[in-house]
C-alpha cells in the first residue's frame, strides 16, 4: 500500500513538542465520521498527547466537541513516571467538549480542584467514574455533585468518603440508576459497618444497579437497601463476608433481584485485583467464627504452619515478616 510520509509532533518529557515521522497518507482519505469513530477508541490521553499531532486533518477532527462527549483517562496508576501532566490533559479534554461531556473516567489522579473544574463545565454529565482517587475529599465530592443533577451512573471504587457525603451525593443526584462502591474484600478481621449501605438506602431509592464488592455491610444494611431501593435489578455482594444470604434473606433476594452476586461467587470477571491481602492476626478471639484458619489465606496460596497459632511469631527483628 502506498503511504505518504507526513511529519508529526508529540509531547516530549518537558512538555515541548518534538518532530516525529508518521505514515498517514491513506488514513486521511477516510470519511471524517469513520475516522472520528476510530480515533475515539484511542482514548483522551493518546489523542491529546500524540494522535492529533499527526496531521492537520486529524487535528481538526479531534477539535470537534462531539469527540469529547466521553472522556476516558484510564491509566496504570504510574502517573509519576509519565511524560505529561494528567490533570492538564484532562482539563484540556473537558474544554474541548464545550459543555457536551456526558461520561468521564478518572483514575488515580483526581483532586477536588479537578473534579470541580469538570462539574462547572459539564452540567449535562450522566456518568462519573472516580477510581483510586484518594485525594478527593467529602467536601469536593459534595460540591461537584451539586452541579451535576442529571447524573445517572456513579462509580466511587477504592475511594474514601463518609456516610454523610454519600447521602449528600444521593440527594443532589436524584436520577442515579447505577452506583459502584467497591473496595478490598477482607475475610478477617471481622469488622462490621453499615454506614455506606444506610447511605445508599436513605438517599438513592431509584437505583437499578448496585455493586458493593468487599463492603463491610451486614444483613441489617442489606435489609435497609432492599426496603428502600424497590427498583433494584442487580446487586453485587461479592467478598461482602458479613452478609449471609440464606433463609428468609436468601428468599427475598432471589425474588427481588434478577442478577444477584453472592459473597463467595467467582471474581473472574472483576476488573481489579481481588486477591486477599495477607494480614497477620494474633488474637484467636477475633477470628470470624464461620471461617477456618486456612480461609484467611489467599485462594492461590498454600501454607503449612509450623510455628503454632500465634501469628506474631512470624516476625523477625532483622528480616521483618517472614512471609
Amino acid at each position: 500500500m502506498d503511504y505518504s510520509h507526513s511529519p508529526a509532533r508529540t509531547l516530549g518529557g518537558g512538555g515541548e513538542e518534538e518532530e516525529v515521522g508518521i505514515e498517514c497518507g491513506k488514513w486521511v482519505e477516510l470519511p471524517e465520521d469513520v475516522m472520528a469513530s476510530i480515533l475515539k477508541r484511542v482514548g483522551a490521553i493518546g489523542i491529546l498527547a500524540n494522535v492529533e499531532r499527526v496531521c492537520k486533518t486529524w487535528r481538526n477532527i479531534c477539535k470537534e466537541p462531539s469527540m469529547w462527549r466521553s472522556i476516558d483517562m484510564r491509566n496504570l496508576g504510574d502517573i509519576w513516571d509519565m511524560d505529561y501532566d494528567m490533570v492538564k490533559i484532562c482539563r484540556h479534554a473537558v474544554d474541548r467538549s464545550s459543555g457536551a461531556l456526558l461520561r468521564i473516567n478518572i483514575e488515580y489522579f483526581g483532586t477536588d480542584d479537578l473534579l470541580l473544574y469538570i462539574a462547572d463545565r459539564s452540567t449535562q454529565l450522566k456518568s462519573l467514574r472516580l477510581v483510586f482517587c484518594q485525594n478527593i475529599s467529602d467536601e469536593g465530592l459534595i460540591a461537584a455533585a451539586s452541579k451535576i443533577p442529571l447524573l445517572e451512573e456513579l462509580d466511587l471504587s477504592y475511594c474514601s468518603f463518609s456516610k454523610a457525603a454519600l447521602e449528600k451525593v444521593g440527594h443532589c443526584c436524584p436520577l442515579l440508576r447505577s452506583f459502584k462502591l467497591n473496595t478490598t474484600g477482607y475475610r478477617y478481621p471481622c469488622i462490621e459497618c453499615d454506614d455506606e449501605a444506610l447511605a445508599v438506602a436513605e438517599s438513592m431509592p431509584g437505583l437499578r444497579h448496585l455493586q458493593m464488592f468487599g463492603n463491610k455491610l451486614t444483613n441489617d444494611g442489606l435489609q435497609a437497601i432492599l426496603d428502600a431501593c424497590l427498583y433494584l435489578e442487580s446487586l453485587d455482594l461479592r467478598r461482602c463476608f458479613n452478609v449471609i444470604v440464606e433463609g428468609q434473606m436468601g428468599r427475598r433476594c432471589s425474588e427481588r433481584i434478577k442478577d444477584l452476586r453472592q459473597p463467595n461467587d467467582s471474581t473472574d470477571d472483576y476488573p481489579f485485583d481481588s486477591r486477599f491481602p495477607h494480614i497477620l492476626w494474633s488474637d484467636e478471639e477475633d477470628y470470624p467464627c464461620r471461617f477456618s484458619d486456612i480461609d484467611f489465606m489467599s485462594d492461590d496460596d498454600n501454607y503449612e504452619f509450623s510455628f503454632g497459632s500465634n501469628f506474631t511469631e512470624a516476625y523477625d527483628e532483622e528480616d521483618g515478616w517472614l512471609f
